[in-house]
């Protein structure tokens, strides 16, 4: 920024509030008429220079996002809402998803000024980053990727070399794209410990883990992460015997199934042949070896007594998709699968599978004396709820608990399948009447019959539904969710 810039800005500064909700609404009226301007009247030299002051305006938001992030966490803002945790109310209250409200909650703890315990704020952990943020020259991506090079580094490297690498990071991202900054970071590591031997076992427990990506537009999942060596040598010996050319091939009739150790000498010619005719990569077998495991634990009950659903397969699909052999199911675990798989499915395993009319999600009423919900109520709820209930949240239904929606056991509720639905733990403990907790009912008109709505306990507004378990609701209904008048609790 020019002298002259910097002594216009400090000018606009000094006649600005104070306030900072008056100074929120001020950027938020600036943005909204700067989204109308007239664009075309500006110099060439007018829109960079436009688009730079826009973009260190965005580097400096999040500074400032990380700050009302510690605010919202100490003050417990997202209790209001009816959040379990700042990152839910960041995710779900407001939309952001959970890989942003993620991403907002590392910056916030990098380059925010923290509460101690007694109340005092502290010096942010990356100073020199923070410092950078503020001035617009680094962004909250810049400070995520500082972080995963940091974390890289082993413990046993000395407290100086460390410091001088995050110098290097935080001065580099004045330079550098936040994509390119990983490059770097490892070429740090390299310097710091070129041969490996500084990394010890608390630094690769520190690193382990294993995600499951999202299903893409084709139903595909990606699974990624780190093994500690221990776990690699294991799933090396697992996938030698159930990965073997001619092993578990569902594209053979006569392929062997299970574990190569446990041939006799009496198939070694079986197994050589059927490795003639496998064409599948490495990569293939080891898929297919992972299924084969899968039902080998699912069908010897390895996931313990099935008396919840978590420990079995469930599947839900509507009556006229399994009519046409098409469209697709969903288990509940939250995945969707296609019906042509879950009809190969079903001729190996002897899943529970629900099935239901079309265009519904209201069941047959299931009566019950007890307080915990039968194993035939939680299928039915599953079929109909598919996740838990509450606004927004994502948990699918084997996470969740089978709540009574119309009055609590304990105030005299039914666990009739009419009164109850499905919540995961924490939205179900946090059923009540205090400021911040949540009032439910079961829906008895309109589009959303048959579902649970929820709204803020109080509040007197509308219930409300949770669409995410349901994302052909509206190829169904022409409703909005939530719509329609408020319903006596």
């Amino acid at each position: 920024m020019t002298t002259a810039a910097v002594r216009e800005h400090n000018v606009l500064a000094d006649g600005l509030p104070d306030s900072p909700v008056e100074l929120a609404a001020l950027i938020d009226a600036a943005t909204v008429k700067l989204a109308d301007a007239k664009l075309g009247l500006l110099t060439d030299g007018q829109v960079q220079a436009t688009v730079e002051s826009l973009e260190t305006t965005r580097r400096r938001m999040d500074g400032v996002d990380a700050a009302f992030y510690v605010e919202v966490s100490d003050r417990q803002v997202f209790l209001r809402t009816g959040s379990k945790k700042p990152r839910d109310f960041y995710a779900q209250y407001l939309r952001l998803g959970a890989a942003e409200a993620r991403r907002r909650e590392d910056v916030a703890a990098s380059i925010g000024r923290l509460s101690s315990m007694t109340g005092e704020k502290l010096p942010p952990r990356r100073e020199l980053l923070a410092e950078l943020v503020a001035a617009g020259q680094a962004s909250g991506h810049h400070v995520r990727e500082v972080e995963k090079a940091m974390g890289a580094i082993p413990a046993a490297v000395p407290v100086e070399d460390v410091e001088q690498a995050e110098a290097t990071l935080s001065a580099a991202a004045i330079e550098l794209p936040p994509e390119d900054m990983g490059k770097l970071g490892q070429r740090i590591l390299a310097h710091l410990d070129p041969d490996g031997t500084l990394t010890d076992d608390e630094d690769r427990q520190r690193q382990r883990g294993l995600s499951l990506g999202r299903q893409d537009t084709q139903g595909m999942s990606k699974l990624s992460g780190y093994l500690t060596p221990a776990a690699r040598a294991l799933l090396e010996v697992w996938l030698e015997n159930w990965a073997k050319p001619g092993m578990n091939n569902p594209d053979d009739e006569n392929s062997i199934d299970g574990s190569a150790a446990e041939l006799g000498a009496e198939d070694r010619d079986a197994l050589a042949n059927a490795a003639a005719r496998d064409r599948r990569t490495p990569a293939q077998r080891n898929h297919d070896a992972f299924v084969t495991a899968a039902h080998w634990i699912l069908g010897h009950g390895a996931l313990g007594p099935p008396a919840r659903i978590p420990a079995e397969l469930v599947i839900t699909i509507d009556e006229a998709d399994l009519a046409r052999r098409a469209g697709v199911a969903t288990t509940a675990t939250g995945t969707l699968l296609p019906v042509s798989e879950l009809i190969d499915l079903a001729a190996e395993a002897t899943p529970w599978l629900e099935v239901f009319k079309q265009g519904t999600r209201q069941v047959l009423d299931l009566y019950r004396g007890a307080r915990i919900a039968s194993k035939a109520q939680r299928l039915a709820l599953f079929g109909r709820d598919r996740g838990c209930t509450r606004p927004m949240c994502p948990r699918p239904a084997s996470q969740c608990q089978a709540h009574h929606a119309t009055k609590d056991w304990a105030d005299g509720g039914l666990t009739n399948i009419g009164d109850l639905t499905l919540a995961c733990g924490p939205d179900n403990r946090n059923v009540g009447t205090n400021p911040g907790q949540w009032e439910t009912t079961p829906l008895t008109h309109g589009s959303d019959t048959g579902r649970t709505g929820w709204r803020l306990a109080g509040s007197g507004g509308h219930y409300r539904t949770n669409p995410l378990h349901d994302p052909m609701r509206e190829t169904r209904n022409s409703s909005p969710p939530g719509t329609g008048p408020p319903l006596p609790a």
